[in-house]
This record gives C-alpha cells, sequence and structure tokens, in this order.
C-alpha cells in the first residue's frame, strides 16, 4: 500500500501538469456522461407519460440538489483535505478524514430520508408542486427517500476517490449503477406498469447497488479504506471539512433554493412551463457533465501539487484545464442556439407549449454559456486550495447571489420572459465576478506549503 502511494505520489509531482488532466478527466468524463445519460433517458421515459409526471421530476429534483449540498460538503471537504494530506505525505490523518467525511454524510442521509417520509407532502408543495403534479411527484418521491442514504455516501466515496487520483474506481461504481438504472426505467414504468413511481424504484435500487461497489473498491489502487474504527470526529476534522467544503454546500443549498423558487414561480404559467424547465435543466445538466468531469480531472492535480507546495504546476493546470473548458462550452453554445426546439422535442414530442418555453429557454442559456466553465472551474480551483471565502462567493453568485433576486425581478415585471432571463444574466454577472477572484489567487500564491496543509 506505502509503495503505490509513494509511486503516485511522484506521478502526481512529476508528470506533465496538462497530462494528467486528461488522465484523470477521462474516467470523470465518462462517469459523468453516463450518469446523466440515466438522467436524460429517465426524463425520456417519464416524458412519454404526461406532462405532470414530467413536471414532478423537476419538483424532486429541488430535493435531490438539497441531498447533493450535504453531501458534497462531506464529501468536497474530506476529499480536499485528503488530497493535500496525501501530496504533504500524511497518509494516518486522510485516513481518518476518510472516516469522518463518510459516516457523517451517512447519518445525515438517513436524517433526511426520515423527515422526507414524516413531511412528504409539505416537502413536495413547498419544493413547488401544484395540485395536479402532487400524486405524481408523491409516487417518485417515496423511492427517492429510500435511497437517501445511499445516494449520500455514493456522493462522498466518489469525491474521496476522485481526489485520490482514483477515477477510474470510481467510474466503475457510478457507470454500473447508471446503466443498471437505464435498463430497469422502461421495464418498472411500462413493462410493471408503475409510471413514475417506477422511475423512483429503478434510481433506488442503482444507487444502493452504486453505494455497495464503491464501498468495496474504496481502498483499491493505494486509495484510502473506508474504516469504522477510524470515525474518530473532532473539532480539528470538521473545521476542515467546512474549510473544504463549503463552497460545495452554499453552491449546492442555493441550486435547490434556486430550484423551488423557479418551479413556484414557473407553476403560475401553467404545469408546461414546469415540465419544460425540468426538461432544460436536465439537458444543460448533461451537457455540463464533460465540463465538470475535465474540471474534476483539475482537481486532484491541483490538490496534490498545492499540498506539496508545487504552485507553478498548479498554475500550469489551471490554465490548461480553463482553455479547454470554455472551448466546450463555446462548441455547445452554438449547437444549442441552433437546435433548441429539436432538442426540446425530443422530450414531449408534440406537446408545442412545451417545446416553444423550452426552446427559448436553452437559446438564452446557450447564449452566455461560453463563460460557465470558467465560473466552475474558478470555484473548484478556489476550493481546492482553501481560499474559503472566495470560493463560497463563487459558488454563491451563480445560483444565489444573482440567480434568486433575478428570478423575482423577471418575473415581477416581465412575466415568463423574465423568469427566462434570470439564468443567462445570472451567468455573466458571475464571470465579471470570478474572473478578478482567479486572477487574484493565481498570482498571489506563495512559495511555502500552507500550514495545516
Amino acid at each position: 500500500m506505502k509503495e503505490e502511494q509513494n509511486e503516485k505520489f511522484i506521478k502526481m509531482t512529476t508528470s506533465d501538469p496538462g497530462k494528467l488532466v486528461c488522465e484523470f478527466a477521462v474516467p470523470s468524463i465518462i462517469s459523468m456522461l453516463i450518469s446523466n445519460i440515466y438522467n436524460m433517458v429517465d426524463t425520456l421515459f417519464v416524458g412519454r407519460l404526461d406532462t405532470q409526471s414530467t413536471a414532478a421530476l423537476g419538483i424532486v429534483f429541488s430535493y435531490m440538489a438539497l441531498i447533493q449540498a450535504v453531501a458534497f460538503f462531506f464529501g468536497h471537504g474530506s476529499a480536499n483535505y485528503i488530497s493535500r494530506a496525501l501530496g504533504a505525505r500524511n497518509t494516518k490523518q486522510a485516513e481518518f478524514m476518510a472516516a469522518t467525511g463518510f459516516y457523517s454524510a451517512l447519518i445525515f442521509g438517513i436524517a433526511f430520508s426520515v423527515a422526507g417520509f414524516v413531511f412528504m407532502d409539505p416537502l413536495l408543495n413547498f419544493f413547488g408542486s401544484t395540485p395536479t403534479i402532487l400524486p405524481y411527484a408523491r409516487s417518485y418521491f417515496i423511492y427517492i427517500l429510500v435511497g437517501t442514504p445511499f445516494i449520500a455516501g455514493s456522493f462522498v466515496l466518489n469525491n474521496q476517490m476522485r481526489l485520490q487520483g482514483n477515477a477510474m474506481s470510481s467510474m466503475i461504481g457510478i457507470s454500473i449503477g447508471a446503466v443498471l438504472n437505464i435498463g430497469l426505467d422502461p421495464l418498472f414504468i411500462f413493462g410493471f406498469g408503475m409510471g413514475i413511481g417506477g422511475a423512483g424504484l429503478a434510481t433506488a435500487i442503482s444507487q444502493i447497488i452504486s453505494f455497495a461497489i464503491m464501498f468495496n473498491m474504496a481502498g483499491k489502487r493505494g486509495g484510502i479504506e473506508i474504516r469504522l474504527r477510524n470515525f474518530k470526529p473532532n473539532v480539528r476534522q470538521y473545521r476542515e471539512i467546512f474549510a473544504g467544503g463549503s463552497p460545495s454546500l452554499a453552491r449546492q443549498s442555493l441550486a435547490s433554493i434556486a430550484s423551488i423558487c423557479l418551479n413556484q414561480l414557473a407553476g403560475g404559467f401553467g404545469d408546461a412551463a414546469v415540465a419544460a424547465f425540468s426538461i432544460v435543466n436536465r439537458v444543460m445538466m448533461f451537457v455540463s457533465s464533460v465540463m465538470l468531469g475535465f474540471g474534476q480531472g483539475f482537481q486532484p492535480v491541483c490538490g496534490f501539487n498545492y499540498g506539496a507546495g508545487l504552485y507553478d504546476r498548479v498554475r500550469k493546470a489551471f490554465r490548461f484545464s480553463a482553455i479547454i473548458a470554455t472551448a466546450y462550452c463555446t462548441i455547445f453554445a452554438v449547437a444549442g442556439i441552433f437546435f433548441a426546439p429539436g432538442i426540446v422535442a425530443v422530450f414531449r414530442a408534440g406537446d408545442s407549449e412545451v417545446i416553444a418555453i423550452g426552446a427559448k429557454l436553452l437559446k438564452y442559456q446557450c447564449f452566455v454559456y461560453p463563460l460557465v466553465g470558467f465560473v466552475i472551474l474558478t470555484n473548484m480551483y478556489l476550493q481546492n486550495i482553501k481560499k474559503t471565502v472566495s470560493a463560497i462567493t463563487v459558488a454563491m453568485s451563480r445560483q444565489g447571489i444573482f440567480f434568486i433576486p433575478l428570478l423575482f425581478i423577471g418575473a415581477a415585471h416581465f412575466g415568463l420572459d423574465g423568469i427566462i432571463a434570470a439564468q443567462p444574466l445570472s451567468d455573466t454577472l458571475s464571470f465579471a465576478l470570478s474572473l478578478p477572484l482567479c486572477i487574484s489567487a493565481l498570482k498571489g500564491m506563495k512559495t511555502k506549503v500552507p500550514a495545516g496543509i
């Protein structure tokens, strides 16, 4: 084990940064793509049922975003520390942190699940469900609640494995679960006649299996094994988790709040509007999966070399990643603008109202999408180097500081068009905010290893 970890350290701190980013990005991109292909297929199958079922996916997405917020808090918080600790060759502290991050998320996942069952209808109404959507949302939500602890645990394992440079192992667990989900969806939805409830059951089963695979593989290939005896949480550990995970918590929590606000405001314009936003959100998540996967390839390179004090390598890795991410976002933006109606029609063929709203929404978001890659990569970079305040600021900007106020201002003054314009305006302002913070951090890195890793 120690020999494998030593070999990994040498590789991470001496190989070409760009090549390392690409090496780690490939399995991350594949796992993200497969996972998001499931989301797309899930939406495609459910979209064949009715508008209310399609809208229900968007309602429950707010809860999923909330679970991701907590899981990413513990996952990114512990994983960033683990990456820096391994770069500083402090394996024992990395092992304690891995257990603390994982089991803390598992406990919170169980608490969320219990609360969801007790307050199901009030929660769904709060998430933006209309009376006509509620029965469908309830059928889907009940199975998601069963899988919540495993979903939370999987997110933590995924992040910890990635930032140790074991993205391939993470990819295997995520991919098997996603492929299984794609196969179970039509079986449960149509074969067993379960409707949208079948989609929820397929998701729960696949997440449990994915969790079991990743938990078993955590200690392979020189990785840190999750051991219950290492779960000895203390104030210092949670302080480190907060420093590394609070940007993710802020970003994902605000994504959940923004989704709730969006559903509530869009619901005032009918179920078709809620369904259109649900479809476009899934499309954008799928497209962003490649860019996010590439950014995830950057993170272990950044964490290891920052922990080792090799800051020139961190800068090189960031510049390389920013160029690739921006180029990718630009290519999709052009395609999305030209083919927006056809893309939306894939999910709700023949529903002219959903297609019209969704196509306009997709085009608006594509106009400024070339800026999004830089914003997200900057957030990852600031988070990895413990620029906590700057990272939180960037994380909160795109779907919080700017987006939520713009939603309400747009809805009040311009109706549905104002809601549609909120995201591209928010993306533009987020870019203007993140650019100077990123430049300052790149120029300001010191020449010594930071205290406390």
